[in-house]
């Protein structure tokens, strides 16, 4: 049984294979060298990216929960690769610039999701220490600090919000009343998407500009279901909460966006269709059916579900 609100079993494991074959042909890319260095560290992280939406691609599809954690392993070493490729070019200081929380709500939402991830999965300790050691920016949101303590004792926890809007809904779930989280929590996942359609902070720009202030896969399925972009818009974040704090999350399952099977491997629970924020509910049925040609690689996919917000681009700003 599919997990979804979109896209039946052909489109998932059409494209499902595809990012397999992607990642496989990536890998195998970089034992080579490269005839742009510059590039090489920016290509390698590409590959993180890719094992994630793999996983949520196998989650949306209705795959069991105990097989999304093996990919963890390939993705942190993928991750590993592509930090120590980055300070062959960079300084410290310039490394933690690009990959800081506090200006790039891409790598903020990314750190989170992993964060829930291996949080519900039970990541193994030598891994969940590792992902640490990458996500860093230690001290910078009270927020996920606060989620990554729960783990990691010796955290810093942060005095700010990197990014209050959506998520000082859910800072309060953690520091409300036992009596009123599980209403807050619900409150949380029905504003997560909308309150992430953020407008550009100068007036003056137009609406398209606020492409760098809402997530790279916002309007993945809009644009081109068709052509493999959607790979499902899960609030991981509030799993991650739940999972951390033992937050009731009774209200929230069937939310076709809240993925509480993580935290119920057995489970597949359908999504409630009627629930789903207002601007999703036009996307329907449309793409199914198409067919585009194949892409020569996910990477031009992405491209051509929102060509002006290359995530690969954005993250390198």
């Amino acid at each position: 049984m599919i997990r979804a609100p979109f896209c039946d079993e052909k489109y998932w494991d059409k494209w499902i294979s595809f990012l397999e074959e992607e990642i496989a042909s990536q890998t195998e890319t970089l034992k080579h060298p490269s005839a742009n260095p510059k590039y090489r560290p920016q290509y390698a992280f590409t590959l993180v990216k890719h094992y994630l939406h793999l996983i949520l691609s196998k989650y949306s599809r209705g795959d069991s929960v105990a097989e999304l954690g093996k990919h963890f392993s390939p993705l942190l070493a993928a991750w590993e690769d592509a930090k120590r490729l980055h300070l062959e070019i960079l300084s410290v200081d310039q490394y933690h610039h690009k990959f800081d929380w506090t200006r790039n709500i891409d790598h903020y939402i990314v750190c989170f999701w992993l964060t829930g991830l291996a949080l519900s999965l039970e990541l193994a300790e030598d891994q969940w220490q590792r992902l640490v050691a990458l996500m860093g920016n230690e001290g910078k949101d009270q927020l996920l600090d606060r989620v990554i303590a729960t783990r990691q004792a010796e955290r810093q926890v942060g005095s700010d919000l990197c990014h209050p809007k959506p998520y000082q809904h859910l800072l309060n779930v953690i520091v409300s009343s036992t009596e009123n989280q599980r209403n807050l929590l619900k409150d949380f996942v029905e504003a997560w998407y909308s309150e992430l359609n953020r407008p550009p902070k100068n007036k003056k720009l137009s609406e398209d500009t606020a492409i760098y202030d809402r997530p790279y896969w916002y309007k993945y399925g809009e644009t081109n279901m068709a052509g493999g972009a959607y790979f499902g818009q899960w609030c991981i974040e509030a799993v991650a909460v739940v999972k951390a704090f033992g937050i009731d999350d009774d209200l929230c399952l069937g939310h076709p966006q809240y993925p509480g099977d993580l935290l119920r491997p057995a489970q597949v629970t359908p999504p409630d269709n009627t629930r789903l924020p207002k601007a999703l509910l036009k996307w329907g049925t449309q793409l199914n059916d198409l067919a585009p040609a194949m892409p020569d690689s996910h990477d031009e996919v992405v491209a051509q579900a929102n060509p002006s917000a290359n995530w690969l681009r954005r993250l390198f700003r």
